[in-house]
């Protein structure tokens, strides 16, 4: 049991980093992309904030999942 409890507390810290990393790459594209102007660049940065956002919704259903498991766990 403490080996599960374990495992699943490493899981949820390397979650946790890879929202925050996701989270500053959001901030960051959409940073770079107020502050362009070349039409090209600013595609550029749509489709980084689109990749990103899509990246963090991924990971924030993990997160959630990860949650709701627990809790049948704990029921169980």
């Amino acid at each position: 049991m403490k080996k599960k409890s374990k495992l699943r507390r490493k899981e949820e810290e390397l979650l946790r980093l890879e929202l925050s990393k996701a989270k500053l790459a959001l901030e960051a594209a959409y940073s770079n992309f107020e502050n362009v102007v070349d039409p090209d660049l600013i595609d550029c940065y749509i489709y980084e904030v689109n990749a990103v956002q899509k990246r963090y919704k991924y990971l924030l259903k993990q997160a959630k999942q990860l949650s709701d498991n627990e809790m049948t766990e704990q029921i169980i």
